[in-house]
């Protein structure tokens, strides 16, 4: 009886473990805005919306120097967007801290739907010229 009652409580604490892989869970977009709606309200969502594509197309894997290779490429491409005067970049947690000229300051995660940002409705005509990836 203690025996199974052990094993029990072994397999329990194990199953309830959660893992540490969290871009699924900060990523999905189940439930928002479609991204060409939102990036249609106005020219800084449309920004933020590029910055989203670019990020999840710089993604090249899960360990923490990856991470910091895929936000410095977003963080490269937010900046040669004209309204984007801060960035500020949280790697592990795959997210970006985007500020623009009216003060609004927006939290970006990658947003992988197949397109890259240049193809994102609303952007300014000189908008990404200066991105590297």
């Amino acid at each position: 009886m203690r025996r199974s009652l052990s094993i029990g409580l072994l397999v329990m604490t194990l199953a309830s473990c959660r893992d540490y892989h969290l871009s699924s869970r900060v990523t999905d977009q189940d439930g928002l805005v479609p991204a060409d709606q939102y990036a249609r309200y106005g020219r800084e969502q449309a920004e933020e919306i590029a910055i989203a594509r670019e990020f999840a197309h710089a993604a090249q894997g899960s360990s923490p120097d990856e991470l910091r290779k895929q936000s410095d490429a977003a963080m490269a491409y937010a900046r040669s967007l004209p309204d984007v005067t801060g960035i500020k970049a949280d790697p592990l947690g795959l997210l970006l801290t985007v500020q623009f000229k009216s003060g609004w300051r927006t939290m970006v995660t990658p947003l992988d739907d197949g397109k890259r940002g240049a193809a994102t409705a609303g952007l300014p005509v000189n908008a990404g010229g200066k991105a590297t990836k």
